[in-house]
């Protein structure tokens, strides 16, 4: 497997923002251009050595996602070719890792869905028999499927700091009653949509978060969409109730660094060649079988 560098070139645009993964700049009229680093954060910290492929992965799906939901809702994405974009980005450095977007004034809130009781829900119920305060049947076993799909909305943090999650009415003091409305509706009927699919492919999602935006009053979807970042992808053969099943994602790497002496604050401990690799070919296998698609065919996968 290729070595990715953890830097790309250098873009003569004007920046806009850097997160975990993406570096967002300024294209012109109106549009952004996201570039998907290999970066990868674990715990809240970004880690020094990249995940190969990674950043292209993410496009690739999120690609795939926002054509496959575009009857569901609108995009902001305009292109995923190097061709579209600005001269700055002309680098096969950058060939497969770029969406040209319109810009959008995003929601303060991440629109999270929930199908599965996994994670923070799982540990909140353990507790006190709720799930962002609201309260759910008892006896509920950890991976159990919700009675239905949860809308669950969280504040957005910083770079190194945790998301809050917040209820539905906290949300509707954020963003207004309407708005909050058509953001929920929208995220579950997107994520309905996703596990129909998922699951003819033997796949279930558990859970996943959107990131939704205005352009010229009309509520879109921003971001990356139904990637292994942005979701739990779990294979539906090793789900078991009790126990938190293996995810198309990062997993290697939690468990490499659960087994450390590490108290999960930078800096990261370094990342194995094995356990990069190993987390690498989970990003490209669970874009194949969601999209039915060769990785190695998305522009730059076989450089």
């Amino acid at each position: 497997m290729p070595e990715t560098p953890a830097d790309l070139p250098a873009v003569d645009l004007p920046h806009v923002h850097s997160g975990k993964v993406r570096d967002i700049y300024d294209a012109g009229d109106g549009r952004l251009l996201m570039v998907t680093s290999d970066r990868l954060s674990a715990f809240d910290v970004v880690l020094a050595e990249p995940i190969p492929h990674k950043g292209r992965v993410l496009t690739a799906m999120t690609s795939f996602w926002v054509d496959h939901l575009k009857d569901v809702m609108g995009n902001h994405l305009l292109s995923t070719d190097l061709a579209d974009c600005p001269p700055e980005v002309q680098d096969p450095a950058f060939a497969g890792r770029v969406m040209l977007c319109r810009r959008a004034e995003m929601l303060p809130v991440e629109c999270i869905v929930r199908g599965r009781l996994t994670g923070s829900a799982w540990k909140e119920y353990r507790t006190s028999g709720t799930m962002h305060g609201q309260e759910l049947p008892a006896g509920l076993q950890e991976s159990a499927g919700l009675p239905a799909p949860v809308f669950t909305p969280s504040t957005k943090a910083d770079v190194g700091l945790h998301d809050e999650n917040i209820t539905f009415d906290e949300a509707v003091e954020l963003i207004g009653p309407e708005l909050a409305e058509q953001a929920r509706d929208k995220s579950l009927a997107l994520f309905s949509r996703a596990s129909i699919w998922a699951a003819e492919r033997g796949i279930v999602i558990a859970d996943t978060k959107f990131e939704l935006g205005l352009v010229d009053g009309e509520l879109i979807l921003c971001d990356e969409v139904l990637t292994p970042d942005s979701s739990r992808f779990w294979p539906a053969d090793e789900v078991m109730l009790g126990a938190t099943p293996p995810s198309f994602d990062k997993q290697p790497v939690r468990d490499y660094l659960d087994g450390l002496d590490w108290d999960k604050t930078p800096p990261p401990p370094a990342l194995p060649d094995e356990v990069a690799g190993a987390t690498s070919a989970r990003y490209v296998e669970a874009y194949e079988r969601i999209t039915g698609q060769r990785f190695a065919d998305w522009p730059g996968a076989g450089a």
